[in-house]
């Protein structure tokens, strides 16, 4: 499967399991994205969302062994004007309450699924 006009973009990528983190990475160049960077934790999010262009950024809900929740990294990117997808175990009821019309992939996800709502996103869907 591959990015429908789409291909080449960037995706910004923050979750802390790094199993996880490295299929995810894998799915989106199968996909024909990039990876402009990936973090495992917030403030390694926070700087590296700051100091990183990005056409896209996947954000895991819960980042961190406590569960800090992913609102600022999330509000920085917004205030960007950036478009981001969520990724959560929890469903929507899990996101945000600020963000919970944005777009959530529940984990597990398929790479067809992340090409989907890749796509979806960027069209501003």
């Amino acid at each position: 499967m591959t990015a429908t006009g789409l291909s080449g973009r960037s995706v910004f990528l923050v979750e802390d399991e790094v199993m996880i983190r490295m299929m995810v990475a894998d799915m989106l160049e199968e996909l024909g994205y990039k990876v402009a960077a990936e973090a495992g934790d917030i403030p390694e999010a926070m700087r590296l969302a700051e100091a990183t262009q990005f056409d896209i950024a996947i954000l895991d809900v819960n980042v961190n062994v406590n569960g800090k929740v992913i609102s600022p990294v999330a509000d920085l990117i917004k205030a960007k004007g950036c478009p981001f997808i969520f990724a959560t175990g929890y469903g929507s009821s899990g996101l945000p309450e600020q963000y919970r019309d944005r777009p959530a992939l529940q984990k597990p996800f398929q790479l067809d699924a992340l090409g989907r709502t890749i796509e979806a996103a960027l069209r501003g869907d």
